[in-house]
């Protein structure tokens, strides 16, 4: 596992199904306080990688605590854990939901983090609206994007290409324009942005 992901940090080897089975067994914490104690101390004190994996567990399991004034944590972990796994779950199911919930508090803190020099932030603005579908701002994801083109990065370009190819399922028409307006995008970005379109 740790091979696999390329990780500094070792892994117990729980695989994740089991890991979903244990968390189901914790004990409900009881109050927004005890929650962001609970998973900071898993994130910042852990020395396996699943105990990260665990605080992420445990923020997805209480949406109804899922506030912007998160935000500084999610970019604590994002540039903390900085790489692919620990970032797209923040991105897809942390930061995109609550840009959903509040746009006018939260988009300009995406518009920062598209352009900081913290390249897992950046990737975090180009995904974070995988699951918008027709609610996507494409302002933003336009912003994003645009911002990101030159940037040799494959992890930056693997996104933009999957943020588009998201994307093509609700608007296929926008994707294609936006590809042909764009012809400083990656050959990765390009094929990634239309891999499903004929």
């Amino acid at each position: 596992m740790q091979r696999y992901m390329k990780s500094e940090m070792p892994f117990h080897g729980v695989p994740k199904p089991a890991r979903d089975s244990l968390v189901r067994q914790l004990p409900a914490l009881t109050s927004r306080a005890e929650w962001l104690d609970v998973v900071g101390r898993l994130w910042r004190e852990a020395d396996h990688r699943e105990e990260r994996y665990v605080a992420l567990d445990l923020l997805r399991r209480y949406p109804r605590w899922q506030e912007p004034d998160l935000l500084p944590l999610y970019e604590e972990f994002i540039t903390t854990g900085a790489w692919w796994d620990y970032v797209d779950e923040l991105a897809s199911h942390h930061v995109g939901p609550l840009l959903l919930a509040h746009r006018a508090l939260v988009t300009p803190v995406l518009r920062t983090w598209s352009v900081s020099p913290d390249r897992w932030k950046r990737r975090a603005a180009i995904i974070c609206q995988l699951s918008a579908k027709g609610e996507t701002d494409l302002t933003l994801l336009t912003h994003a994007i645009e911002a990101n083109t030159q940037d040799p990065d494959f992890f930056l370009r693997k996104g933009i290409g999957w943020a588009l190819r998201q994307h093509a399922r609700v608007d296929p028409a926008w994707v294609r324009e936006f590809v042909d307006a764009h012809p400083d995008l990656s050959p990765l970005s390009r094929r990634e942005a239309l891999k499903h379109l004929a």
